[in-house]
C-alpha cells in the first residue's frame, strides 16, 4: 500500500486505514467502473451496482462514520476521517461523495436533540439503517444559483435583490416550499431525505437563508430525470421540485439568524471533505500511471527508465504528497477551530482537486494511446478528477470567498 509519511499512526489508526482500503478495491473500485458504462437511468435502477455498494456500507456503518458513539455512530477523530476520506476517493471519487452526502439531513437533524420528533422520526432510524434505506441528499445548487450560494462575507450575499429561488413561507406551525434545486443535486433522484439551503427573509438576500429538512416523500415533492455526465457516473445527481410542500416548524433546523454561521461551517467541512476525497484519487491516478511505466516497453525497456517519463512520476509524487498533508492538516486544524478556517479549506479543495486533474492528466499521458481507451482505468479517473473542479463550487469562485477571508484576517 502505498506509504504515509504519518509513523505515529496508531494500530487501531492502521487497521482502520487496511479495513477501508479494503473495502475501497474490492466493493466501490470495481462497482464505479461497472457502472461508469450504464446509463443515469441504469445505475439507480433496482439491483444495480450502486445499490450493492450502499447497502456494503451501510452493513459496515461507513453511514455513520461521524456520529457521535452516544447516537451509535463510531465517533471518528479526524485523522481518521480523513483516512477513511482519502481510501474512499482512491476507491471511487462518485461513490465516495454519494457515500459522504446520505449522512448530511440526518446530522443536521441531529444538532436539534431535544427535538423527540426529529430524533425519533428521522434521525435515530438513520442511524440504524443497514439496509440503505434512509438517503440524504445535499440541496442547494438551483438553475440560477450555484457557486455564488458560497459566497458569505462578501457584499453579494447580502444583496437583497439577489435570492434563492427555492423558499420557505412560514404558516402557522408549518412551513411551506416552493420553487426547485438543479439537476446538480448529489443523490437527488434517490435519496428519500433532502438538506435543503433555501430563502426564508427575503430582506437579507442570500444571508437570509435558512437549512431544512424535507422528507422527499411528502405531496407536492417531484424530481427530474438523473443527470448524464462526463464524469463521476457512479454519482446520482439530479434536480428536485418542491409545489407547496409543507414541513414541520420545527424541520427548519437552521434559521436565517444562524445562516451564516451554518453556511460558513458547512463550506469549511465539504470542502475539506473534498480535498481529502481527491488527494485519494490523486494517488489512484499516481500508481496507475506509475504501475503502466514500470510493465510498458518502448525502446527496448520499460519508459520508466526514461529520464522524462522519472520527471514526470517524480512530479506527480511530489503533488500526491503535498496535497495529502494540506488536506490532512486542515482537517485536524479545523476540528479544533471555531469557527473553522474556510480559507484553509478552500484552499485544500482548490489544490487538492487540481493536483488530482493535473495527475490523472500526466498519467494517462504516459499511457499514451492506450490511456484513452475505455478498457483503461485511467480514463475514468481522468474524466472524474475533472468535475471536481466544479463541483461543491467552482475553483474560481472559491478562489475569491477565501481571497476575501485572507485579506480581512491576515496581519503580516
Amino acid at each position: 500500500m502505498y506509504p504515509d509519511l504519518n509513523k505515529n499512526l496508531t494500530d487501531e489508526q492502521k487497521l482502520l486505514k487496511d479495513q477501508v482500503h479494503e473495502f475501497a478495491a474490492q466493493v466501490m473500485r470495481p462497482a464505479s467502473i461497472e457502472l461508469d458504462k450504464l446509463t443515469p437511468e441504469e445505475t439507480i435502477a433496482e439491483g444495480s451496482a450502486m445499490w450493492r455498494v450502499i447497502k456494503t456500507a451501510y452493513e459496515a456503518g461507513y453511514h455513520v462514520r461521524n456520529f457521535s458513539e452516544r447516537l451509535g455512530g463510531a465517533g471518528l477523530g479526524p485523522l481518521e476521517s480523513h483516512i477513511v476520506n482519502e481510501e474512499f476517493g482512491w476507491g471511487s471519487a462518485g461513490l465516495a461523495i454519494a457515500l459522504s452526502v446520505t449522512s448530511l439531513p440526518f446530522t443536521f437533524a441531529a444538532i436539534r436533540a431535544d427535538d423527540k420528533q426529529l430524533m425519533e422520526e428521522v434521525v435515530m432510524p438513520f442511524v440504524e439503517d443497514r439496509q440503505g434505506r434512509y438517503i440524504g441528499c445535499w440541496a442547494i445548487t438551483e438553475p440560477g444559483h450555484g457557486s455564488d450560494t458560497l459566497m458569505p462575507g462578501t457584499t453579494y450575499f447580502t444583496n437583497p435583490a439577489i435570492q434563492y429561488g427555492l423558499s420557505a413561507v412560514l404558516d402557522g406551525d408549518e412551513y411551506v416550499i416552493n420553487g426547485q434545486k438543479s439537476a446538480w443535486v448529489s443523490n437527488g433522484t434517490i435519496a428519500t431525505h433532502a438538506l435543503a439551503f433555501l430563502g426564508v427573509d427575503k430582506t437579507k438576500g442570500m444571508a437570509g437563508g435558512g437549512v431544512a429538512l424535507i422528507p422527499l416523500n411528502l405531496p407536492g415533492v417531484s424530481r427530474g430525470a438523473p443527470l448524464n455526465k462526463l464524469g463521476q457516473r457512479a454519482l446520482n445527481q439530479g434536480e428536485i421540485f418542491f409545489d407547496n410542500v409543507r414541513i414541520p416548524r420545527s424541520y427548519m433546523i437552521v434559521p436565517p439568524e444562524a445562516y451564516t454561521f451554518a453556511i460558513d461551517s458547512v463550506l469549511a467541512g465539504a470542502n475539506a471533505y473534498m480535498g481529502s476525497t481527491f488527494t485519494g484519487l490523486a494517488r489512484a491516478a499516481f500508481e496507475e500511471g506509475l504501475t503502466y511505466a514500470k510493465n510498458r516497453v518502448q525502446g527496448g525497456v520499460p519508459i520508466v527508465q526514461h529520464q522524462l517519463v522519472q520527471k514526470k512520476i517524480f512530479d506527480m509524487f511530489v503533488k500526491v504528497e503535498t496535497a495529502r498533508q494540506l488536506s490532512r492538516a486542515t482537517v485536524i486544524y479545523n476540528s479544533r477551530q471555531q469557527p473553522p478556517g474556510t480559507q484553509y479549506s478552500i484552499s485544500s479543495k482548490v489544490y487538492c482537486t487540481q493536483a488530482a486533474f493535473e495527475v490523472a492528466s500526466d498519467a494517462l499521458q504516459l499511457h499514451g494511446g492506450y490511456g484513452l481507451t475505455k478498457d483503461m482505468l485511467i480514463e475514468m479517473l481522468f474524466r472524474d478528477a475533472r468535475a471536481a473542479l466544479i463541483e461543491d463550487g467552482s475553483n474560481d469562485i472559491l478562489s475569491l470567498t477565501a481571497a476575501q477571508r485572507i485579506i480581512d484576517q491576515y496581519v503580516p
